[in-house]
């Protein structure tokens, strides 16, 4: 059967129209090197793909994942290294997959006898208990905060995530509220998964901001989920607010300097070429900007180590990124699978459940075989004012 990419439904008015399809005609529980080749060219053009009425083991999932990158093995945090830390925001909302530790068990309520699991309780991440403020009224909910998958310390940020629906609770739409002055809001699915695309992020920046994120790394804390575990989020979820509420390095598990990330603002897809905007906000710790002189900001470079002049910066540049129009939220119904391209496009989790709602999926990622490629020298003199000679 001929591979189809078909265009995803989506009320979203400034979706980029390359952004995400559906894929019919392709096994993603068994396929051909030939077919893969197919997947893989179309997950990094497109961003997302879906496949609908998917039934996938761990171990099938685990393989796919692999396939894009055959190098990588661990799961993206490292297989059993979450379960492990309970000081990790991370903690509450992960359960390995104890005969497959790639794949994680993730959702909501009370469930049973679920791949050697006899009872295991999971807790859908929410506004509720990480961000700064409450948005309380009946029907209402907010972003979680806006990530990539990565560990951001030790491991390489992973390439793809695969999100498999199982589970899939019902209920009444919910209104997704920035709570940012803008009066942003965006209808949602309960439970939906929200995404943008880091091409997109990049593409509509006024120039002085382009030159600038062409010119910035990202240098992340150790272990930055535990790190960040007593901060609290911003409303958009694009970020931590300011209280100094971060643990002292000094106060971490044991940390090495060398396995500490210093990643570019701008990853470059590895089929098209293009940027994307690619950052985890709430685990950046400084920011180093190159020299460009002529630039508008920052044009000696800089090196950035006031915490809350990095998150104003980052914020300045991505909220643009996330505004209603430009949001994917995907729809789940049981037995679906998302691809994602986790160096492209970024997501949030995003909902209010009650106890007694059930929601299990699995997810997977893998950490990378090698660090994502970020601007070259002809990337930088172009975006950032720097004419060739």
């Amino acid at each position: 059967m001929t591979i189809q990419l078909i265009t995803l439904p989506s009320s979203s008015v400034g979706l980029d129209p390359l952004f995400g399809r559906e894929v019919k005609g392709f096994n993603p529980a068994s396929f051909e090197a030939g077919d893969f080749d197919q997947i893989k060219t179309a997950l990094y053009t497109h961003g997302l793909l879906l496949f609908r009425n998917v039934t996938l083991t761990p171990e099938q999932q685990y393989a796919l994942n692999k396939a894009f990158d055959p190098d990588s093995e661990n799961f993206g945090h490292g297989n059993n290294a979450i379960d492990q830390n309970k000081k990790s925001i991370l903690h509450p909302d992960l359960k390995t997959i104890t005969r497959v530790p790639q794949v994680q068990l993730i959702g909501n309520g009370t469930i049973h006898n679920h791949e050697g699991h006899s009872t295991v309780t999971l807790k859908h991440p929410s506004h509720m208990t990480f961000h700064k403020t409450r948005n309380t009224a009946p029907g209402t909910t907010r972003f979680f905060p806006w990530h990539i998958d990565a560990a951001l310390y030790n491991f390489a940020p992973p390439k793809v995530t695969t999100l498999y629906a199982i589970t899939v609770p019902h209920g009444s739409r919910q209104l997704c509220v920035y709570d940012d002055g803008t009066g942003d809001e965006l209808s949602v699915s309960l439970g939906t998964t929200a995404f943008v695309s880091g091409k997109t992020m990049f593409d509509i920046l006024p120039p002085e901001l382009k030159s600038l994120a062409v010119r910035t790394k990202a240098r992340y804390a150790p272990h930055p989920y535990t790190w960040m575990a007593a901060a609290r989020a911003v409303p958009t979820g694009l970020g931590l607010e300011s209280d100094d509420l971060e643990i002292p390095l000094d106060a971490l598990p044991p940390w090495e300097e060398a396995k500490v990330q210093t990643l570019p603002l701008l990853w470059k897809n590895e089929v098209t070429g293009e940027l994307h905007f690619q950052v985890h906000p709430c685990g950046v710790a400084e920011l180093i900007v190159e020299a460009s002189p002529g630039a508008i900001l920052y044009p000696e470079g800089a090196y950035i180590k006031d915490l809350k002049e990095v998150r104003r910066l980052l914020y300045t540049m991505q909220r643009p990124g996330i505004a209603p129009h430009l949001i994917y939220a995907h729809e789940w119904a049981e037995n679906d699978l998302v691809v994602f391209h986790n160096r492209g496009v970024r997501h949030s989790v995003v909902g209010t459940f009650a106890p007694e709602q059930i929601r299990a999926f699995h997810q997977c990622n893998l950490a990378a075989s090698d660090f994502p490629a970020g601007p070259t020298v002809d990337d930088v003199k172009k975006w950032s004012g720097v004419q060739s000679s």
